[in-house]
């Protein structure tokens, strides 16, 4: 019996062309030489925690790419499953239940994005370790703000500043409780709470923490071309270390 699936979600649309309207073929899109894809189906690789490494997308494009990567891609994914409001436990079940009614039973399953080339395998590796070791639902990549959200202001309809939160407008920002938002790498959980669908932000989850550093929402072009900076000064420094 197969303990541990890896599914590397290529998130896709009903159209088949696999990625962002505002970035055309994202997820096969060359992000420093090399699809943006190909990152994460390295990372779930090289982690040596997978029984299987899969991409779950309606794109043939996609599905070439990540066959050539190393990842299979033993479905098509379904069309009511690839359009702009499907979420991403709605893909994981799928992916889940297409092996359940196969004769394959999941006990653990982790969606990787496949727009997460910062994405390194000892972050996966903890993730597992402690979704088992803590007996959670879900465990799941997190950064923290870089400025405190207490503070945070608002544009008015008229073009002028109000502060979202004026209580703390008098307080010092290192007195203001330091918060985290979800970094969009990684959701490990047990197939059961994928299933049952039981919300992921809650207690029910355990946060993997990662350095801002390693943590870039690519919606956008200038998305895009600040994490290639971000990545090639990474790289740079790791050489340099090395």
């Amino acid at each position: 019996m197969k303990r541990k699936h890896g599914i590397d979600r290529a998130y896709c649309r009903n159209t088949g062309q696999g990625g962002s309207k505002r970035i055309p073929k994202k997820n096969i899109k060359p992000f420093c030489g090399k699809p943006i894809i190909s990152y994460s189906i390295e990372a779930a690789l090289a982690s040596g925690l997978f029984d299987k490494v899969i991409v779950s997308t309606d794109s043939e494009d996609i599905a070439s790419v990540a066959a050539g990567c190393g990842a299979e891609v033993p479905f098509v994914r379904p069309a009511r499953l690839s359009d702009d409001y499907t979420g991403t436990n709605e893909v994981t079940k799928h992916a889940i239940q297409w092996y359940n009614t196969r004769g394959t039973e999941i006990s653990y399953a982790c969606c990787i994005y496949a727009t997460a080339p910062f994405l390194q395998p000892v972050y996966l590796k903890e993730g597992y370790e402690k979704l088992v070791k803590f007996d959670k639902s879900f465990a799941f990549s997190v950064t923290s703000f870089a400025f405190p959200i207490q503070r945070a202001v608002r544009i008015t309809e008229d073009g002028w500043v109000d502060a979202i939160h004026p209580e703390n407008n008098m307080t010092r920002s290192q007195d203001l409780e330091e918060a985290y938002h979800d970094a969009g790498q990684f959701y490990w959980g047990s197939a059961q709470s994928f299933l049952n669908d039981v919300t992921t932000f809650s207690p029910a989850s355990v946060p993997i923490i990662l350095p801002r550093y390693h943590v870039q929402d690519i919606d956008t072009e200038e998305d895009w071309e600040r994490a290639e900076l971000m990545f090639l000064t990474w790289q740079k420094m790791q050489g340099r270390s090395g």
